[in-house]
């Protein structure tokens, strides 16, 4: 049985470096971004995804956004909790450019089992053993304790991810092949595509 959980999906960035369009609305193998990281939410009692009006979410699934917009990814999981509500003592939280995820979250609730009281949450890592904070299963208190922190340290508004995740305790997990990959330019879409679906930008088989 899966664990229980709810999900915040982050899709508000500005999509500067890909040249003003709109990260979610960017499609990777003929579906959205934010379409793929959704994939990963099946399993979670509701879902939020913190998105301006111009990013388009399926039904049921509830729509907010920070205020003022463009707060950053500590300021969208603030704003994505409060539209939450009462609600599940774990929260999943994903970045919209992980076209991956749905592979991973899987292996994220079974890592989770058993393992979760023992610490506030459980993240992916890369080769590296870098983690990737924004592909993770929280403890919802723990979240809020710490978004409260940083609210208070000089407020959520343009803090970094470090801020908010350092004093939680988190059990890294390996990521597999393109889970932890992020698109945050066209060469990234580009590379991804190469890397695990064999096809270039025209669709065309790469030998």
């Amino acid at each position: 049985m899966v664990l229980a959980h709810d999900a915040v999906v982050l899709a508000g960035g500005t999509g500067r470096r890909l040249g003003g369009v709109l990260k979610p609305q960017v499609e990777v193998g003929g579906r959205r971004l934010l379409d793929h990281v959704l994939d990963a939410t099946t399993a979670a009692s509701r879902v939020v995804v913190v998105a301006p009006e111009a990013v388009p979410v399926p039904d049921g699934v509830t729509r907010t956004l920070e205020d003022p917009p463009h707060g950053g990814p500590v300021a969208g999981i603030a704003a994505g909790l409060r539209a939450l509500g009462e609600g599940e003592a774990l929260v999943l939280v994903l970045a919209c450019d992980l076209p991956g995820a749905a592979a991973a979250v899987p292996r994220l609730l079974a890592a989770a089992e058993g393992r979760i009281a023992d610490g506030d949450g459980v993240v992916l890592s890369d080769d590296g053993g870098r983690e990737q904070w924004l592909l993770g299963l929280y403890a919802r208190p723990a979240l809020e304790a710490a978004i409260a922190s940083v609210a208070a340290a000089g407020g959520v508004r343009g803090a970094p991810v470090r801020a908010l995740v350092g004093p939680l305790l988190l059990l890294a997990v390996p990521a597999a092949q393109g889970e932890v990959r992020d698109i945050d330019t066209w060469a990234d879409r580009d590379d991804y595509l190469c890397e695990n679906t064999g096809t270039n930008t025209t669709g065309r088989s790469i030998e």
